[in-house]
């Protein structure tokens, strides 16, 4: 099957994305810093198996949780893009998804949510008061809700404007299931995130007790 003009054009927008990405990442880091490989692989892995549990009530019409809000938080913007990506290509590879969608999966459904997330976070953390609850509900919760959200209004909005489905059956077999994915998806990231930070802090990249914690 061959690609549609916006799926031509998602490819190119998508791998130029991560040839920057690349380029701006000391990839040396993973041959040199033993706990950092086994933090970043641990992540892929988590990621690569939490997306094979997927439902769908229309064929061609996936959904599934992100956890790209945690995977944010925990790697960082350049290293988690780089590891969705690479989540999403090995989920290609095995034929969960297919080539023809790979660029406008990669740009909706990991580069978007991870630069939402990151965006919260950074705005979070310049201009609202650091504080441990603040971190988990604004910096977690919320970007959990938010990018589930724009993944499935962006997908269907993509499925719409390419031909790909009618309304009639995007609507009622994706778009209104993204009520139902907000909060166990809010609440998976706020939770993960929870969890690290009381027992694994020094996992988490954005996170610190000097901002956090101490003297509040």
């Amino acid at each position: 099957m061959s690609m549609t003009l916006l799926q031509m054009i998602a490819v190119l927008l998508f791998a130029a994305g991560l040839v920057y990405i690349v380029t701006k990442t000391e990839l040396t880091r993973l041959m040199t810093d033993r706990k950092w490989q086994h933090i970043v692989f641990g992540a892929a892995t988590c990621v690569f198996v939490l997306w094979l549990f997927r439902i769908s009530i229309h064929d061609g019409l996936i959904i599934h949780f992100l956890w790209l809000s945690t995977l944010t938080l925990v790697l960082g913007f350049r290293w988690s893009m780089l590891v969705g990506s690479f989540v999403l290509i090995m989920s290609t590879v095995i034929g969960n998804d297919t080539w023809q969608m790979i660029g406008v999966n990669g740009l909706i459904g990991v580069f978007l949510p991870i630069i939402v997330t990151y965006a919260v976070f950074s705005y979070a953390f310049h201009r609202i008061y650091r504080q441990f609850f603040v971190y988990i509900f604004v910096c977690a919760f919320f970007p959990g809700a938010l990018t589930i959200a724009l993944k499935m209004l962006g997908l269907s909005a993509y499925y719409l404007a390419d031909g790909i489905f009618t309304w009639d059956v995007v609507y009622y077999n994706y778009t209104q299931m993204t009520i139902l994915m907000i909060f166990p998806e809010a609440f998976f990231n706020g939770f993960s995130m929870t969890c690290l930070i009381v027992y694994k802090p020094d996992l988490v990249a954005t996170f610190s007790d000097k901002f956090y914690i101490d003297g509040k």
